[in-house]
């Protein structure tokens, strides 16, 4: 019998409008949803779960800037509306609306590479490869 593992990542980026901006080394990914339960007169437990609004917090580690986007003068602070791509052997999952929460940088001299970057997505799209 062969078992199949859970899919890596083989690509992890930064995309502007379209156009890969900075290299991810790892993330990690928090999906949660705001549902709320149906209570009625005289039941025990609830009588239904409505599903909410779901908020998708990610914090990604190891960022580096593309030679493009570094030549272009990219600001991790400034950028704003972008979208996380991880691609799997089998999918692509796309976080888009992203807008980052809070920003940690260590690095050595002559190095364009930020530490750890937490951002919220707006949307979290899954495709085919």
């Amino acid at each position: 019998m062969v078992t199949q593992g859970i899919p890596t990542s083989s690509d992890i980026y930064l995309e502007v409008n379209g156009r890969k901006v900075a290299v991810v080394q790892s993330y990690t990914a928090q999906t949660t949803k705001s549902s709320t339960t149906v209570e009625a007169f005289g039941e025990s437990e609830p009588v239904a779960a409505i599903p909410g609004q779901s908020k998708h917090q990610l914090e990604l580690t190891r960022i580096y800037a593309t030679d493009e986007a570094i030549a272009d003068g990219i600001n991790f602070y400034d950028l704003e509306d972008f979208s996380l791509v991880i691609c799997k052997p089998d999918r692509r999952v796309i976080y888009s609306g992203c807008q980052w929460s809070k920003i940690g940088e260590s690095g050595t001299l002559g190095a364009s590479v930020v530490e750890k970057v937490s951002l919220v997505a707006a949307k979290r799209l899954e495709t085919n490869a």
